[in-house]
């Protein structure tokens, strides 16, 4: 805002120079409309330093978010990214959709929604010992 200094004081000399009298009422109107624009020109050099200042520090702030944002949602994706498996229950038909990661979880039992019968057992639960090949075994936890 350079230019507003030069302005004014281009004004300033405008005024000297057409030798206006300070000790006039015209006179005295005049320059001090001069000191006014004078007063005016740093206040708005002041406000636009302000206002630079304020717009790095939103930028941070911007960023600062922007950084959390991305923290937070993508755990949020992270969890919305589930593998699912359909299932028929042995019991009433139903098809059911089971989270992959239970499939492996060998302490969990799976129970049918509709029914409530166990379609998956936990491996503890298998008396074959994994050994689901085996034509005697009768643990339920396999097709047969």
């Amino acid at each position: 805002m350079q230019y507003l200094y030069e302005k004014v004081a281009y004004l300033k000399g405008l005024a000297e120079g057409l030798g206006i009298d300070e000790n006039s009422k015209e006179g005295k109107l005049l320059m001090h409309i001069v000191d006014v624009l004078e007063d005016f020109a740093d206040a708005i050099v002041e406000i636009e330093e302000e206002q630079s200042e304020m717009a790095e520090y939103i930028e941070s702030i911007d960023e600062d978010l922007e950084d959390l944002e991305e923290e937070v949602y993508e755990e949020d994706s992270e969890d919305e990214e589930f593998e699912y498996i359909e299932v028929q229950c042995p019991s009433c038909g139903e098809e059911v959709e089971i989270d992959e990661d239970l499939l492996y979880d060998d302490d969990v039992d799976i129970l049918c929604p509709n029914c409530k019968e166990v379609i998956l057992f936990a491996e503890e639960d298998c008396h074959c010992h994994g050994d689901h090949e085996h034509d005697n075994c009768h643990c339920g936890n396999h097709e047969e």
